[in-house]
């Protein structure tokens, strides 16, 4: 480019460069671009594996670590077998429900017994 032109011939030169850039386009190869895809998949899946690594262990290290966790565990199964064979001094929750009408629960709870009516 000659700059010691006027400015209208400067973008004449400046157009018939981009013109010129626009037609002699790069041949872009096709084992290329399979390459690149397989290379950004197996990216993807290595940091998918990490990630889900790395979710574990902050959520084991949000209770506790593994001893946390060990304790979780364990009170979980103290929970269950407790449940399922309550000691004979503790009343059985289902049997207090299902034996009483609902006018007494609501009366233990203490509601007003109108609110029974009004549903009905």
């Amino acid at each position: 480019m000659n700059w010691g032109t006027n400015m209208a011939d400067q973008d004449k030169q400046l157009d018939q460069l981009f013109a010129q850039a626009r037609e002699a386009r790069d041949v872009f190869p096709d084992d290329l671009a399979v390459r690149i895809e397989i290379d950004a998949e197996a990216v993807r899946l290595a940091r998918s594996a990490r990630t889900s690594r790395r979710t574990w262990r902050q959520r084991i290290g949000v209770i506790g670590g593994w001893h946390g966790l060990g304790g979780l565990v364990a009170a979980s199964a103290a929970g269950v077998w407790i449940g399922f064979s309550a000691p004979t001094f503790l009343p059985d929750p289902v049997d207090y429900f299902v034996s009483q009408e609902a006018t007494y629960l609501m009366a233990d709870l203490n509601l007003d017994e109108n609110y029974l009516e009004d549903a009905e």
